[in-house]
């Protein structure tokens, strides 16, 4: 099973370094036959220019300001959210609310971007990063996360607090949101790689070219005739790294994270 295991990490590892090392090639050697893996001229000619003529930096920091800011309102909105429909089901309109936000994970995206973006645009966030921060805020699969992860904490830890003088606001952000960092966790990775993978929501709402981020910035690379392939190559590698960066750091607080932390059996 090991090896199998191991065989399957590295066909899936393939495409990618190869695509890595692809980045170090002058365009000579790109589509040189017979093809190479390894590089036989290195250069970081392609990421200069990324940095210098593609001007990476500016859409990089607005892609960060997006991916950030949705990240941290996600998480808070998700929990706050998911801490409702979990410890105050003795309303009956709690359970109706969670369905409707579970049945809107069965709407593709292409259904409600007409809707929203005519929201969006009346509130007057077009052409603007809060414009692509407001809508992501909320996701039905936040929500379930959490909702699930505070039906299985006993009931018994909230009403101990409330015996003690603790108010529900300190109860939640005392008590349960740190409880929850394994959730926190899982949702921050999964909503950061969200935002910044996102193409189509910013092709819709951002014109101003200084106000690109870096997936429209990349497609602009492409143009009718040719491509700078060393350019897209470079950059597209240089795209990557938060979300390398991300899933190294935070893994760990993942995989390390005891869920049933706090719980007697």
């Amino acid at each position: 099973m090991s090896t199998f295991m191991w065989a399957l990490a590295a066909l899936y590892a393939f495409p990618l370094v190869w695509f890595l090392l692809s980045s170090f090639k002058p365009g000579s050697e790109l589509f040189r036959y017979p093809l190479t893996i390894l590089p036989e001229n290195p250069t970081v000619a392609g990421f200069e220019q990324a940095w210098d003529r593609f001007d990476f930096l500016l859409y990089f920091s607005n892609t960060l300001i997006v991916a950030v800011s949705t990240t941290v309102l996600t998480v808070i909105a998700s929990a706050m959210t998911g801490y409702a429909l979990a410890k105050y089901q003795q309303y009956r309109w709690v359970k109706i609310f969670f369905i409707c936000i579970l049945a809107t994970t069965m709407l593709p995206t292409e259904v409600i971007l007409s809707p929203t973006f005519i929201v969006i645009r009346d509130l007057g966030l077009y052409n603007s990063l809060a414009g692509l921060v407001v809508p992501s805020i909320l996701t039905a699969t936040g929500v379930f996360m959490f909702r699930q992860y505070f039906v299985s904490i006993p009931d018994d830890i909230i009403e101990a607090a409330r015996i003690d003088g603790a108010r529900e606001v300190g109860i939640f952000f005392r008590i349960m949101l740190p409880m929850s960092r394994p959730i926190i966790m899982t949702l921050a990775i999964f909503s950061f790689q969200w935002r910044w993978n996102d193409y189509i929501w910013p092709l819709i709402v951002v014109g101003d070219e200084s106000k690109f981020t870096l997936q429209i910035a990349l497609r602009s690379i492409v143009g009718a005739e040719n491509i700078d392939w060393p350019l897209l190559l470079a950059a597209s590698a240089m795209s990557l790294l938060p979300l390398i960066l991300l899933f190294v750091v935070f893994q760990r607080y993942v995989m390390n994270e005891d869920l049933n932390a706090g719980l007697k059996d």
